[in-house]
């Protein structure tokens, strides 16, 4: 009997919009009136939930102009993406990334686990603080080149940046586009509740933590182990090679480095900065590095774009990602689908309720990846189902931001976690294999955070 193999990833997408596009069939159009509340989001209104009748599924040939529509709506995170690639295919022929690995290897030799606790913990703290997502993009070729070059994998490397950002963003402290939404949606006041948080800060990290590494102790004690030892490419442990030492050259070039990642962290926090402040910035760091790395004009532009080139595939995974969202807007049966997993929430007691909301806002991280936007259609919903039953607002928020910045993990339909894998050289279904097991446990725990939480009135 033929073992099943699940498809390349880009097929996978393409039978996910196959799916979106039968449920636009299957589902009732409906939808929730709108409004703009005092502080100028546009919400839902709780109860105003309606059917439209006559609305006909979606037209398959939709299946062609959704892709263009798709990459035309991530655009920000397409080229963001192009626009590292580039810049790190010119820090890469200066020498410096190289030069750095060899410097951080000397550091943590024989000293892995130390490495994965801080990368996740570092990871963690600045999801958790600011919201950092797409922006740990830049950082993916150096992870995965280090963690190779200390016989890990690349699935090693993304557990220790998806699986720290996805707990930074599970259990937000002042996290603006999640946390922080949802706390005024729900009319509590800003940041509230945070020793709660605190507290389950600790055992959630230890779990991912141990997921993480007890997995790259497995592949360091057999490479076979790894999840990626029969995918073709160069995504197992590499060969011992020799690293250049780090000269005054490359040091220029690391300031250069950490004062973007300063000024981008200052931008973010004071102004608001996005994508398109954030890659004008790496191109004034790629600009910077072919100047001090003395690197000719046209081998700095030859270089650019074989680095960009070099990400074609992950943008279109970016686009196909978003496509599946967009054929369920376009069927209108997102309304549909929270108003229908909201009721049980108002059937259960308060205990099973706030665990509803967990499984709830989960489910619907797939249709609705966008953090931020999951806070303005649910909160309205899930708040009045709080008060009524006995649930409290803080923890409707809490349960929110759980299912939100756990499954920004897994979900195939989340552009920044596809952009990720992309770059890593990861399939998704090797992906999913190693992180599945780990949600399973993170979400298990929550669960039971929530019902403590219930219990003591948080």
């Amino acid at each position: 009997m033929a073992k099943f193999k699940i498809p390349h990833t880009l097929v996978l997408m393409t039978y996910l919009m196959l799916a979106a596009l039968v449920l636009t069939w299957i589902i009732p159009a409906g939808s929730f009136d709108r409004t703009e509340n005092a502080a100028g989001q546009t919400v839902v209104l709780q109860g105003t939930f309606a059917t439209i009748e006559d609305q006909p599924g979606v037209n398959p040939l939709n299946l062609f102009t959704v892709i263009p529509r798709a990459l035309a709506d991530a655009q920000g995170v397409i080229f963001f993406v192009f626009l590292i690639g580039g810049v790190m295919g010119i820090i890469r022929k200066t020498g410096m990334l190289d030069a750095v690995i060899g410097r951080l290897l000397e550091n943590f030799a024989g000293k892995t686990g130390w490495l994965i606790f801080g990368g996740m913990l570092t990871f963690g703290i600045f999801s958790a603080l600011i919201g950092v997502a797409e922006e740990y993009l830049i950082f993916v070729a150096l992870l995965v080149s280090l963690c190779r070059a200390l016989k890990l994998d690349a699935i090693a490397a993304m557990g220790i940046l998806i699986v720290g950002y996805g707990i930074g963003y599970g259990l937000s402290l002042f996290n603006p586009f999640t946390l922080l939404i949802a706390q005024s949606i729900a009319e509590v006041q800003p940041a509230s509740g945070l020793e709660y948080r605190l507290m389950l800060w600790v055992p959630m990290f230890a779990i991912g933590f141990h997921h993480v590494y007890r997995y790259s102790r497995r592949v360091l004690k057999n490479p076979k182990n790894s999840l990626l030892h029969d995918v073709s490419g160069a995504n197992a442990p590499e060969e011992e090679k020799t690293y250049p030492a780090l000269n005054g050259q490359h040091k220029i070039i690391l300031l250069g480095f950490v004062a973007v990642l300063i000024t981008l962290v200052w931008g973010i926090t004071q102004y608001g900065w996005y994508l398109t402040e954030l890659s004008a910035l790496f191109l004034g760091l790629g600009v910077f590095a072919a100047i001090v790395g003395r690197l000719s004009t046209d081998d700095a532009a030859r270089t650019f774009i074989e680095g960009a080139a070099e990400l074609t595939a992950t943008a279109l995974l970016i686009g196909f990602a978003r496509s599946i969202a967009l054929l369920l807007e376009d069927g209108q049966v997102l309304d549909t689908v929270i108003y229908y997993l909201s009721m049980p929430v108002e059937a259960s007691g308060a205990h099973l309720g706030a665990v509803m909301m967990l499984v709830i806002q989960s489910l619907l991280n797939f249709f609705i990846p966008s953090g931020s936007g999951q806070a303005f259609v649910t909160m309205p919903i899930m708040v009045p189902i709080a008060d009524t039953s006995g649930i409290g607002r803080q923890v409707a928020v809490l349960a929110f931001q759980m299912g939100d910045g756990l499954m920004n993990m897994i979900v195939p339909t989340n552009p920044v976690l596809m952009g990720i894998l992309g770059l890593a050289g990861i399939p998704y279904d090797r992906w999913f294999k190693f992180v599945a097991p780990l949600l399973v446990k993170l979400l298990i725990f929550c669960a039971v955070a929530l019902v403590i939480a219930v219990s003591i009135g948080y």
